[in-house]
């Protein structure tokens, strides 16, 4: 009996022991639980913004918030018709693309959160889904590029409709199978009807010269193949900065205040539905329109869009956004693209 007193004390002190190590283990396990879980977290961006934009995006959210981005790139139509098919198996958690009309065709299919009202806040409400199903992130300008040594300013014309006229016969460049073409169609259709976009769809296609993207038509522009060219702001100031002001004699300028030609287009970004790691995504969603991000973007010598977030200037190669003069066609007239791809179709550009 007294033999065995000394080894019931013993398993008695070490139950104690286990008792008391027991809840600090559980303590510092839960206190390094989210870390370990959110260092693990990697969300899925589907995107057709251009990759330095993204790269440089992603690179700062994950460095801010520890959450990793893969990235899928395309083209914006191709970007939304690869969700459509995917439906609610998509492994996408969220979707970022140059012009609204993708980001209006999947919200038409209901494949959409909606965007959480913090991040919404933080840009014009315009420039936004009116449900709240996506977000404006960026907008960029159509703008007419020509060469001066082919052309005078005062020759240029005052109207985008105006090109389909005769007398502009070999002297202008569209890229048509270029996704940024489509809401400049779409922008003619809302304004002028399906008759007249196609007879200016098919006044294009007898005058212009036909380049893959907007990148070959500011090019084609700036070496002299061809007097004038339908482009984005941002394409010709890339091609300033990479050539410099002594190689780069092409300008850009805009059509009379409020033509079609001056449309705003808006990209724009948005948590699929169907994603398992919403609080992640709308997270990355906040980020995008966060002072520091479109600082950044702001100031980048590679994005030469305007950000949306008041208050943040575009970089100062940009006209200010105050003299832009666009028509009032936003990106709820806009709808989707499948009405002016169509027209494309018809009119053989496509």
């Amino acid at each position: 009996m007294h033999l065995a007193q000394p080894r019931l004390l013993a398993r008695r002190r070490s139950r104690r022991a286990r008792a008391l190590v027991a809840p600090m283990v559980a303590a510092f396990l839960a206190l390094g639980a989210p870390q370990a879980a959110q260092a693990k977290t990697v969300l899925t961006l589907y995107s057709a913004q251009h990759p330095q934009v993204v790269q440089m995006l992603t690179k700062a959210f994950e460095a801010e918030t520890g959450i990793a981005v893969r990235v899928h790139s395309g083209e914006g139509p191709e970007i939304a018709n690869q969700i459509i098919r995917e439906g609610r198996s998509s492994p996408a958690d969220m979707v970022f693309v140059e012009n609204s009309p993708e980001l209006s065709l999947l919200d038409a299919h209901h494949l959409l959160a909606s965007v959480a009202g913090a991040s919404l806040a933080q840009v014009p409400r315009a420039d936004s889904a009116p449900n709240a199903d996506w977000l404006g992130v960026l907008a960029r300008q159509n703008v007419l590029a020509w060469n001066p040594s082919m052309i005078h300013r005062q020759d240029l014309p005052s109207t985008l409709l105006a090109l389909a006229g005769p007398e502009w016969k070999g002297k202008v460049a569209i890229a048509p199978s270029d996704a940024d073409f489509l809401p400049l169609v779409g922008a003619v259709l809302h304004t002028e009807g399906e008759a007249k976009t196609l007879a200016w769809l098919e006044g294009l296609k007898r005058n212009a010269e036909i380049y893959q993207d907007d990148e070959a038509v500011v090019a084609a522009v700036n070496r002299g193949s061809v007097a004038t060219g339908i482009i984005n702001n941002y394409y010709w100031a890339r091609l300033r900065t990479e050539l410099g002001a002594a190689h780069t004699p092409s300008r850009i300028a805009h059509f009379a205040p409020g033509d079609i030609g001056n449309l705003i287009n808006v990209s724009g970004a948005a948590v699929l539905a169907s994603s398992h790691q919403q609080p992640a995504a709308q997270r990355f969603l906040a980020f995008l329109v966060s002072r520091r991000a479109q600082e950044m973007l702001g100031k980048s010598s590679v994005d030469y869009e305007y950000p949306l977030r008041p208050g943040v200037a575009p970089n100062p190669l940009l006209a200010p956004m105050a003299g832009l003069h666009p028509p009032a066609i936003g990106p709820a007239q806009l709808g989707t693209d499948r009405a002016a791809a169509r027209l494309l179709q018809r009119a053989g550009l496509i």
